[in-house]
């Protein structure tokens, strides 16, 4: 059972209603604490998801934006977390991978637009001849405070192979 919050899909993803999914019988088949988790003093709300663009061609950048508030009652930090995940691939990939985050400190009621850029290089990987390449198809973008608190999610589309070199 992996433990790590980047592992690749099971097919049977656990259930507690069916025994005969990935899980253990005894115990938790979660950690103790997801990746990236944290604690505040206060609240804290995502809004106004944006993906630009919606389609990829050729090597564009896709930002990422979103509204981050203070609903506390007190000043505090929040780690905002994006994670990304390639839904049809030649090869498996990971349920969710986190390409980037953001401390942000906010006073009660203050608000502030964070904004992510996710480059070619992000979403790359080693294909079987052993090149990186991104390969057309749809991706997820989730964004939250751990790697189990998602917040928003959003999709994009990747239209064309691109080969990397570094």
């Amino acid at each position: 059972m992996p433990i790590y919050y980047n592992h690749k899909n099971t097919g049977r993803p656990p259930s507690p209603e069916n025994k005969w999914t990935s899980k253990y019988i005894d115990a938790l088949y979660t950690p103790l604490f997801p990746f990236g988790h944290g604690l505040s003093y206060t609240s804290f709300e995502y809004s106004c998801l944006e993906i630009n663009p919606c389609e990829v061609e050729g090597k564009q950048d896709v930002e990422i934006r979103l509204k981050l508030k203070n609903i506390g009652e007190r000043e505090g930090d929040e780690v905002v977390q994006l994670y990304v995940r390639d839904f049809v691939a030649s090869v498996t990939r990971p349920v969710k991978e986190l390409k980037g985050f953001k401390r942000v400190t906010l006073k009660p009621g203050e608000e502030k637009p964070i904004m992510f850029k996710l480059t070619l290089e992000d979403l790359s990987f080693l294909n079987q001849e052993m090149k990186w390449v991104v390969e057309p198809g749809e991706f997820g973008v989730m964004v939250g405070s751990s790697s189990e608190d998602i917040r928003l999610t959003g999709r994009f589309v990747v239209k064309e192979h691109v080969y990397l070199t570094f």
